[in-house]
């Protein structure tokens, strides 16, 4: 199941505003919602955008927008909405995208790209490219990121790691001898006193997986004081690692490559803000006559 795209949201919305009756924006948002899509997952529905808004209330806002822009809506009044005659007369295979004429629709209309792909980039909201643009080059950093990893020095790697742990709120860390330290390359205090420890493991591996005999020797360097342990790759755990991981008294937590870079992103380690964008949307309360 997935959430409708904005333009499939174009017959629900003149459905709920088809009895001509003059609705409140946010209300009509909410009786689309509960009338055709109520079925779908909690978990789906409360998706948000990149902005911060729920995403299914996102393609609503613009499907009202576009169904305005093609005559078969309007705004009588402030921050309310109403089908007009040409919404009320027009028949539903003739609603779509390709049938309502927009200039937001001929602002973002692909120049030069296959049907399919453009099939894609129509039924897509604004915000759907915002967001589909943002995940790409998201996609392209943590990847390169990953890349950059790999190449490290490996006690660079060790440091790297245990800055990333203390940027994610852990207390402060101590890093381990460069040789002899029996397979723990950090230790963090959970609190001041030292009482609580967690031992780090960080293995840089270009291609290599992480395999079980790797966590047992990592479960056997980890002394009486502690039972819990953080093992880190660049590469992949292989299932015997993840087995001999889970059924250890020892509570043993695998970060693989994968992982590590979304974490280092989240956190802003070994990435930094290039740019801002600012995107700004109407604000229906100004427009609210209840509010003014």
């Amino acid at each position: 199941m997935e959430l409708p795209k904005f333009n499939e949201t174009f017959l629900p919305i003149l459905e709920v505003l088809k009895d001509g009756e003059i609705i409140k924006g946010r209300d009509l948002v909410r009786l689309v919602v509960d009338r055709f899509y109520s079925n779908l997952p909690q978990e789906l529905l409360e998706v948000i955008t990149k902005s911060g808004d729920r995403l299914i209330e996102n393609r609503i806002n613009w499907g009202k927008s576009y169904l305005k822009k093609g005559g078969l809506v309007h705004y009588p009044q402030r921050g309310y909405v109403q089908i007009t005659e040409k919404g009320k007369s027009t028949k539903s295979e003739n609603v779509s995208i390709n049938d309502i004429q927009s200039n937001v629709i001929t602002f973002y209309e692909p120049e030069s790209k296959s049907a399919s792909d453009q099939t894609i980039v129509v039924n897509a909201s604004p915000q759907d490219l915002i967001d589909s643009g943002f995940e790409k080059i998201e996609r392209e950093v943590k990847d390169e990121l990953l890349s950059k990893l790999k190449e490290v020095d490996p006690y660079a790697f060790e440091k790297i790691i245990l800055i990333l742990l203390k940027k994610m709120g852990y207390g402060d860390f101590i890093e381990t001898a460069k040789s002899g330290d029996g397979g723990i390359d950090g230790i963090i205090n959970e609190d001041q006193l030292g009482l609580d420890k967690i031992y780090i493991q960080a293995k840089r591996y270009s291609e290599n997986k992480v395999r079980e005999t790797d966590i047992r020797n990592f479960i056997g360097a980890m002394s009486g004081d502690t039972r819990k342990g953080i093992f880190v790759t660049t590469s992949t755990f292989d299932e015997k690692a993840k087995a001999k991981a889970r059924d250890a008294h020892h509570k043993i937590i695998l970060v693989d490559g994968s992982k590590l870079v979304d974490l280092m992103h989240k956190y802003n380690v070994g990435v930094q803000t290039k740019s801002y964008y600012e995107v700004k949307i109407i604000d229906n309360d100004f427009f609210d006559p209840e509010e003014i």
